[in-house]
């Protein structure tokens, strides 16, 4: 009798361990599901608030067309959206509550953004010119090396590689060993740059689908510098100055703020308008912070989006697969 009281509590324990662990799985199995489709529903969303600030900022810049003249830092596209709440762009009628005061997810719902002029650095395109390298674009490279104290071997050797890489014709040895096209500023490496130098020429350069002038409204000292001839640097931050005062109109009315006979403006090299621009959205929901990079051309009043880049730039959550 003892053992067979034994047995039947043994046999209890077991089934009681078997319940709760079945149990379990299903309980976890459950808060997966639920913690997938949240991660879900929250990209989706993410995705679509990103678009949204995109749209925004191609209105922007159609209504700057619409007006005409110049591009400056002191237009409306130029100034930077500091983070905000997502709630405060989704209130309805005046007088009514904000939509989402009561879910904690849109008060933890925050998104900034900046717009950037691309023509206000130095474009890899200009380098190459009918299959040839552009002496004046190569001679402005080397002033900007030599400013920011970067190996002048290394432009040689990107200039050459990049000459090779946009060869209009090359046997099957030769393109074997050509270098793939760079698509980005990133894959400048391609092409025999180092990281070290690929990241401190980040904030001067891009990469566009055409030959661009610089625009001396938005350039920085180091690129007005290097886009000028005979420019030095206490000159172009005495023009950068004077634009943020007043900006500069025409190319004329640069040369004459600039009040030196030697530098010379050139049409096809400087300009005091734009039609590339890089718009920045983050998004930051909860822990994680998502980044869109999108690059725009505008034409008229016509805007385009030429690519879309999007990354998490900080996370503190795990991301479920």
């Amino acid at each position: 009798m003892r053992a067979q009281r034994g047995a039947a509590i043994l046999t209890a324990m077991l089934t009681v361990v078997l319940v709760a662990t079945l149990a379990s799985a299903m309980l976890w199995q459950q808060w997966r599901g639920v913690e997938v489709e949240s991660a879900q529903r929250t990209r989706v969303q993410s995705a679509w608030i990103l678009t949204g600030a995109l749209d925004w900022a191609r209105l922007i810049l159609r209504e700057d067309a619409r007006q005409g003249g110049p591009d400056h830092l002191a237009e409306p596209w130029a100034v930077a959206l500091a983070p905000a709440r997502l709630t405060t762009f989704l209130a309805a009628q005046q007088g009514q509550a904000l939509v989402g005061d009561d879910d904690s997810s849109a008060q933890d719902a925050f998104l900034a953004g900046s717009m950037q002029d691309l023509q206000a650095r130095l474009n890899v395109t200009n380098l190459l010119d009918n299959g040839k390298l552009h002496e004046p674009s190569v001679v402005a490279w080397e002033r900007l090396f030599g400013q920011l104290n970067l190996p002048g071997n290394e432009l040689t050797t990107f200039t050459q590689q990049l000459l090779l890489a946009h060869a209009p014709s090359l046997d099957a040895q030769n393109t074997a060993i050509a270098p793939l096209r760079p698509q980005s500023v990133s894959d400048l490496v391609w092409l025999g740059l180092s990281p070290a130098t690929l990241q401190a020429l980040r904030p001067f350069v891009t990469l566009l689908p055409a030959r661009t002038p610089v625009n001396l409204n938005t350039a920085t000292p180091e690129v007005l510098m290097a886009s000028l001839d005979n420019m030095d640097m206490a000159q172009a931050r005495a023009l950068v100055g004077a634009r943020d005062l007043q900006h500069l109109k025409t190319l004329p009315d640069a040369e004459k703020r600039i009040g030196d006979s030697e530098i010379k403006l050139n049409a096809g090299l400087h300009a005091v308008a734009t039609r590339f621009f890089s718009v920045t959205g983050q998004l930051r929901v909860g822990q994680t912070m998502l980044q869109e990079t999108s690059v725009l051309q505008r034409d008229g009043m016509k805007v385009k989006i030429l690519s879309r880049t999007r990354e998490v730039v900080q996370s503190r959550e795990p991301l479920i697969q």
